[in-house]
């Protein structure tokens, strides 16, 4: 199978333009338009229209998207089930937020690997959109992040949620955090609006990062105030040096699962799943 023809042909779906799907594939333009034109031969169908208007898909390449789709996870798919290290049955590669990995990844692989004790497993920490992407071509089997990005091929479910606080080195009161020292999170786009609405003082914060350890590194280097995981800040709180912001509020982070669509129901995912939303629930 040419799976550069697919990833190519759905890449151009989305992009609607030859020259940015060359950008985003990093090849030339005219390997772009040479793949859809051997894709088009072998399906005996144009597949593409192209107008000054731009880029758009004839009804025979409409049909056919929801199939190269399908043809290109079960490619990747296929790829990995070959690849199951020695002495396991099953290899399942995981996705799991970045601000989750470190104090949550231990604890879940250990369930995981008694409740599977014949699987093998592939992590990778990674942000929400790339976790989708992944799970869309079938490089992951299953991931946990804060951000679902529709799709038709997609399964989301919520698993719970992560609790964020504020601590500071300086104060135990929202009054006496200074602006000019804070650490504003961009933990994800939800918990980012959250953060503005509640908290607008600090919007404008001179640094801004998206991970909850990097929060509590610089604080730890520079002092200050900012928002780190309820794990974090019961740490920090117990090393002597900060104080929890009593009268802040604390900000509630939806976990989700994600799937592809065909996995919904099978057992292994929906093992998975219950582990994970135990874990999370605190059960």
């Amino acid at each position: 199978m040419q799976i550069d023809l697919l990833e190519t042909f759905l890449d151009l779906v989305e992009t609607r333009s030859f020259n940015r799907s060359a950008e985003r594939l990093g090849v030339t333009q005219s390997t772009v338009s040479a793949r859809i034109v051997a894709l088009e031969q072998a399906l005996g169908s144009k597949l593409f229209t192209r107008s000054r208007a731009g880029t758009d898909l004839t009804v025979e390449g409409t049909r056919f998207e929801p199939h190269a789709r399908t043809l290109r996870h079960e490619w990747h798919e296929a790829r990995r089930r070959i690849q199951v290290p020695d002495r396991a049955a099953h290899l399942i590669r995981l996705g799991i937020q970045n601000d989750l990995a470190a104090q949550h990844i231990g604890e879940w692989i250990a369930d995981f690997r008694r409740a599977l004790p014949d699987t093998a497993f592939y992590i990778e920490p990674d942000y929400s959109n790339q976790m989708c992407a992944d799970v869309l071509t079938g490089t992951l089997d299953f991931a946990v992040m804060y951000s679902p990005k529709p799709h038709p091929d997609l399964h989301f479910s919520e698993l719970g949620e992560v609790l964020y606080r504020m601590v500071s080195t300086d104060t135990d009161r929202r009054a006496g955090v200074n602006p000019d020292t804070f650490i504003f999170a961009h933990f994800s786009p939800l918990f980012q609006t959250m953060h503005r609405e509640l908290t607008p003082e600090f919007a404008t914060a001179a640094v801004s990062v998206g991970q909850s350890a990097t929060v509590a590194s610089l604080l730890n280097a520079m002092g200050g105030a900012g928002y780190v995981l309820d794990r974090t800040a019961t740490q920090l709180i117990a090393s002597g040096r900060f104080r929890e912001v009593t009268d802040a509020p604390v900000l509630r982070q939806p976990v989700y699962a994600a799937t592809h669509l065909r996995h919904r129901v099978t057992p292994l995912h929906r093992k998975l799943h219950r582990i994970v939303q135990r874990r999370l629930s605190g059960r």
